[in-house]
């Protein structure tokens, strides 16, 4: 069962806050000993995900590449899968950067990086065509929105974690890349959407 309080806390954590406030995530214990994930520690009983000190992060386009040569096919993708397209910016922000020719360690390829078994089932015939793997990608997104009934939180955790992981853990899966992703998707998700 996908716990309500997570999904709540995760919303108002990273969703709520502002452009200058940290994206640092902690993991708290109640009394009782649930845990919760935050970005604002509320007692002794937290520990940061990640870097022991992290640092203040802020929202910012990647110098690299340019997000606008995309536009067309994300709105395109967007329209065609009822996805916010500045969602699909904010996968690719944090997938590869721009860099449409990304190969990850693990073999995911092009902007969206899809794994090679997942494009062949979403017929992406060339991952490193940008419209075919934005189409690919937010085909798959839209899955993972469907599988979670909308909530995006969950959605961007199945992206990253793999839809599976996520059902198990009950909620956002308990690993520190997942985290990290989940928190890195929606601060960019909230500074898209802010400049459009």
């Amino acid at each position: 069962m996908i716990r309500f309080s997570l999904t709540l806390a995760i919303i108002c954590s990273c969703i709520c806050i502002g452009l200058d406030a940290r994206a640092d995530m902690f993991v708290c214990k109640d009394s009782r000993g649930k845990v919760n994930y935050t970005n604002a520690p509320s007692s002794g009983d937290c520990k940061a995900l990640g870097k022991k000190k992290a640092k203040r992060r802020y929202w910012s386009p990647p110098s690299s590449y340019n997000p606008a040569a995309y536009d067309k096919a994300i709105w395109a993708a967007g329209n065609r899968y009822n996805v916010d397209p500045y969602l699909i910016k904010a996968v690719i922000h944090a997938e590869s950067g721009f860099n449409s020719r990304a190969v990850s360690k693990k073999g995911a390829q092009g902007l969206m990086q899809l794994m090679p078994s997942t494009s062949r089932e979403l017929r992406v015939l060339d991952p490193f065509n940008p419209a075919q793997n934005i189409n690919g990608g937010t085909r798959y997104l839209r899955r993972m929105m469907d599988a979670f009934n909308g909530n995006i939180i969950l959605s961007i955790a199945a992206y990253n974690a793999g839809p599976g992981a996520v059902r198990r853990a009950g909620g956002i899966p308990r690993f520190p890349e997942t985290m990290r992703y989940v928190v890195k998707v929606l601060t960019q998700y909230k500074g898209y959407k802010s400049q459009g």
